[in-house]
């Protein structure tokens, strides 16, 4: 099993509507493509509170990719992408990581 982590920093004023677009759009097609959501936060205390961090678990590296080429490519995702930006970008940058879990870690 690896983990993504995904911290995305959002664009001033427009949290409510990734959140939005997750609820409503991202996370079923995640489900959908085979992508197991393990935690979503907004950052509380941190250098900004216009960050969102989530954890994905996949099989392996080769799993973690097929999925998230589907994703990428489903009609739905463009879709919801595209409409929940005609007001302009939501997201200003995306950092992400693969983990690999430790033997003593409670998530394997």
């Amino acid at each position: 099993m690896i983990y993504e982590e995904r911290i995305y920093k959002i664009m001033p004023g427009r949290v409510p509507d990734i959140l939005d677009r997750f609820t409503n759009h991202a996370l079923p097609l995640f489900e959908k493509h085979g992508m197991k959501l393990v935690g979503f936060w907004q950052t509380v205390i941190g250098p900004s509170n216009h960050e969102l961090t989530y954890l994905l678990a996949f099989e392996d590296a080769n799993h973690r990719d097929r999925t998230w080429a589907a994703f990428m490519a489903d009609p739905a995702w463009i879709k919801a992408k595209a409409e929940s930006e005609t007001n302009g970008p939501l997201v200003a940058d995306v950092a992400n990581r693969l983990l690999a879990p430790v033997p003593f870690s409670p998530l394997k």
